[in-house]
């Protein structure tokens, strides 16, 4: 029997391991999804989503309930991801007419659908990919992207208007 989600969290920050392996199992999926999609990258992506499980794990004492625990993973995700790209100088604010642009906004997709989108996804630069997946996956707003990746709020509009510009201008062709 699959036990509640919050349970599973009260046992997990308890240091109940299991209760914890139950909660990585539920949502490993997603937060691969996702570190795919920020990075563009397969064993990257694998070695990140195992850095994002490692933090929760370290930083589970943090989660106070205010909502759900995969909402909380996955802002903890994008933070290990973005920080890593910051750190290994992939993470850089580029001229906006040197890089191309896309976008997706849909959360309800046909079948299939995934790859065409985590292929137009790896055409954007780096910066581009993580403000527009920060917005429409993640909901955060432009000063919180601001906050989190050190770039100005007007730079951040700029990269997600482009984004879907693109994204749109692809989809056309």
């Amino acid at each position: 029997m699959i036990e509640d989600e919050s349970q599973l969290v009260l046992r997990s920050q308890q240091g109940d391991q299991r209760a914890f392996e139950q909660l990585y199992r539920a949502n490993v999926g997603k937060v691969y999804a996702l570190c795919l999609r920020l990075c563009g990258q397969k064993s990257l992506a694998e070695d990140l989503a195992q850095d994002a499980f490692i933090r929760a794990w370290e930083k589970l004492g943090s989660f106070r309930g205010d909502s759900a625990f995969s909402s909380w993973l996955y802002r903890l995700t994008s933070n290990v991801v973005i920080g890593h790209l910051r750190k290994h100088s992939k993470w850089q604010i580029e001229s906006l007419d040197e890089q191309k642009y896309e976008k997706n906004a849909a959360h309800t997709r046909p079948f299939g659908i995934e790859r065409e989108i985590d292929e137009a996804l790896r055409c954007l630069s780096d910066t581009a990919r993580v403000v527009l997946i920060m917005v429409e996956y993640l909901g955060y707003q432009h000063n919180e992207i601001a906050e989190i990746t050190g770039m100005a709020v007007g730079t951040s509009k700029t990269h997600l208007h482009r984004a879907r510009a693109a994204l749109k201008a692809q989809k056309q062709q």
